[in-house]
C-alpha cells in the first residue's frame, strides 16, 4: 500500500474521496472503542480487526506481552478520548483507500509547548473490508504544517515515486535504515530519531556485553508509505521500518530480561538476546531544491514497539 497505490476493483476507475466525513467519523469512533476495550482487558483480539501495518504490529505484540504478565487486565486503564477531529481525505481511484484523522487526545496538555495532536492513518483494503489504523503519530501542534487542498477542499495525496520531493516516499524506509547503519545518505535533519539515535548506539557501553544493531526497510503492503502534500510543496509522510538489537554476553554472564521481553521470547537466553522492533515514522519532506530545514527530511515522530525477542 503506497501513497499512489491504485488497484482496480470491480471496475472502479473513478477518482473519488477515500471516505465520506461521516464514514471517517464512525471509523474513528469504532477504533477508539475497540482500542479502549483491548487496553482495559489487555486482550489483543479485541482490536485486532481495527489495526494493521506498523501500528498493528506494535499494538498486538504489546497487548500480547501485557496479557501474559497481567492476565486480569490493566489495573491502570484510563480511557483514551480523541476529540476535535479534522479529517484529511485524499481522492484516489480503486483500492486501497485511506484518510488521516487529525485529533486532540486527553493524554496531553491543551495549551503551550506540551499541546499535541494525534494523527491516525485509516486504510481500507476493499469495498467489503473494514477501516483499520496503520499509523499513529503524536506531534506537537506547533510542528504540524498546513496541508494543501484540492479544488473541492480535500487533502492532496503524494505519489510514492514523486520526483518533486527531496526524497520520494517509497525510498524513505530504505534511506532511513541505511542512514542509521552507515550515516549515509545524509538526507535527514539532526534529531533524536536520527543523529541522536546513532550517537546513543555508539556510546552504549556495559562491561561484559557487546551490542549489534541491524535496521531493515519495511515498505510494502500495509507497511507502505502514505503522504499528503503541504501548502509549501513539501509533504507529510508516514512510513515504517524494522530494527534489531542483539546483546551478547561474555562467558559467565547472561543478558538481562524484563517481563515484557520475556513474554515475547522464543528460545533460551544463554549468551545472546535479540530484540526485534517495528517503528512507524512521521516525517516532513521538503520539496526538491527547498532550503527549508536545510532541504533535509525532518522526523516529527517515531513510534517504536517491541514485536519479538529471541534467545540463544
Amino acid at each position: 500500500m503506497t501513497a499512489s497505490g491504485c488497484m482496480t476493483v470491480h471496475g472502479e476507475l473513478e477518482v473519488v474521496p477515500g471516505a465520506t466525513r461521516s464514514e471517517a467519523a464512525k471509523a474513528l469512533s469504532d477504533f477508539t472503542t475497540a482500542y479502549n476495550a483491548a487496553d482495559k482487558a489487555y486482550d489483543p483480539a479485541l482490536d485486532a480487526d481495527r489495526v494493521t501495518g506498523a501500528l498493528g504490529a506494535i499494538n498486538q505484540a504489546g497487548l500480547k506481552a501485557r496479557q501474559k504478565n497481567h492476565p486480569d487486565g490493566n489495573p491502570d486503564h484510563s480511557p483514551l478520548e480523541l476529540t476535535d477531529a479534522r479529517y484529511l481525505i485524499p481522492k484516489k481511484a480503486g483500492w486501497p483507500r485511506w484518510f488521516v484523522a487529525d485529533t486532540d487526545s486527553n493524554r496531553d496538555q491543551d495549551h503551550g509547548k506540551l499541546d499535541t495532536r494525534w494523527l491516525l492513518v485509516f486504510v481500507k483494503s476493499g469495498p467489503d473490508a473494514g477501516w483499520k489504523v496503520s499509523y499513529l503519530s503524536v506531534v506537537a501542534t506547533a510542528q504540524l504544517p498546513a496541508f494543501a487542498k484540492d479544488s473541492d477542499g480535500g487533502a492532496r495525496p503524494v505519489a510514492a515515486d514523486s520526483a518533486e520531493l527531496a526524497v520520494a516516499p517509497k525510498d524513505l524506509s530504505a534511506q532511513y535504515t541505511q542512514y542509521l547503519q552507515k550515516g549515509t545518505p545524509d538526507v535527514f535533519a539532526p534529531g533524536t530519531a536520527t543523529s541522536g539515535w546513532r550517537e546513543e548506539r555508539r556510546t552504549t557501553r556495559r562491561a561484559g556485553f557487546s551490542y549489534q544493531y541491524i535496521d531493515q526497510p519495511l515498505d510494502s503492503g500495509a507497511f507502505g508509505p502514505l503522504g499528503l502534500e503541504t501548502e509549501d510543496g513539501g509533504a507529510l509522510v508516514f512510513f515504517s521500518s524494522k530494527h534489531f538489537e542483539r546483546q551478547t554476553a561474555a562467558k559467565g554472564l547472561r543478558p538481562p530480561l524484563n517481563p515484557d521481553v520475556e513474554a515475547l521470547l522464543s528460545g533460551e537466553v544463554k549468551s545472546t538476546l535479540t530484540k526485534e522492533r517495528v517503528s512507524g515514522e512521521l516525517v516532513y519532506v521538503p520539496k526538491k531544491g527547498s532550503s527549508k530545514g536545510g532541504g533535509k527530511v525532518t522526523v516529527l515522530n517515531r513510534l517504536p514497539g517491541l514485536t519479538a525477542a529471541k534467545g540463544s
